[in-house]
């Protein structure tokens, strides 16, 4: 028993937070299940692999098929958001690869299972999150919703979410309509010829990181017939792609602040037993 007016130290994590990310990176629920935590991780596991299951079926693993055929190689794909989700992608690419040696036609839904694939990854790269938190917090202890990677995958689908969730009012207004409106612009400069994976593979998978606002614009202007040159194709590539890769950069802002919050605590609350002790 501590003595009074002394706090306890906190207690050892979980377990290893690189083995706990690595375990998830190559099986989906792997790493909670070297934590302990065999419920959670069996339903990581059903959630992240059935959507990519699901995607697989409506796309007919055809996702890397789209890849022109100069730009095909054994790494090509690791590109894609898939690959975080590392199992499924190299069964992906060892069962289906590049497809046969000539064309074939794209199943009717594919593009909504490239969807799903590609969202797949993100999903388990914010459980590879999850589990680097879980690993250092007290086995059997949980933080719940107040968990950066909750926060982080808020701030996936809707940019700026995760910050309006942690409070952050002014940053979240900034992060939504800068990145909204890169998108916007580049689509528009594109004439929608950047949201189509088939046609733009590469930068489709960054502006894919834009979540939701990404993915509402190519249900609605996405997959047209380009039938004539567009002059400012490049530039809007370019500015819709790098909509995405700021995404990530809030993304792992909320995470570092979420994950400070937590963690910072603790810290100074281990700092706080030892000079009680040491008084």
């Amino acid at each position: 028993m501590s003595p009074p007016g002394r706090k306890d130290a906190p207690r050892a994590g979980a377990g290893e937070s690189g083995v706990a990310v690595l375990l998830t990176w190559f099986i989906p629920g792997a790493g909670h299940l070297y934590l302990g935590r065999p419920g959670f991780a069996l339903a990581a596991f059903v959630l992240v692999e059935g959507l990519f299951l699901v995607g697989l079926e409506l796309s007919g693993g055809m996702g890397f098929e789209m890849l022109a055929e100069e730009l095909r190689g054994p790494l090509s794909p690791a590109l894609s958001p898939e690959a975080a989700n590392l199992g499924a992608y190299l069964w992906q690419t060892r069962e289906y690869g590049f497809g046969l040696p000539f064309p074939r036609p794209w199943p009717e839904w594919v593009n909504l299972g490239v969807a799903l694939t590609a969202a797949s990854g993100v999903l388990n790269a914010c459980l590879m999150s999850q589990a680097h938190v879980d690993a250092r917090l007290p086995r059997g202890e949980s933080v719940g919703r107040r968990s950066p990677a909750v926060l982080a995958l808020l701030a996936w689908l809707v940019p700026g979410l995760g910050h309006l969730a942690q409070g952050r009012k002014a940053r979240a207004a900034m992060v939504f309509l800068t990145l909204v409106a890169l998108l916007v612009l580049g689509t528009v400069l594109a004439e929608g010829s950047n949201l189509s994976r088939e046609r733009h593979f590469y930068y489709w998978g960054g502006q894919f990181m834009a979540g939701l606002p990404a993915m509402i614009l190519e249900a609605a202007h996405g997959h047209q017939r380009v039938s004539a040159t567009i002059p400012y194709v490049e530039a809007g590539l370019v500015i819709a792609s790098i909509a995405g890769m700021l995404n990530i950069m809030a993304m792992l802002d909320v995470f570092g602040c979420a994950d400070a919050r937590l963690f910072g605590r603790a810290r100074e609350a281990a700092a706080g037993g030892a000079e009680v002790g040491a008084s």
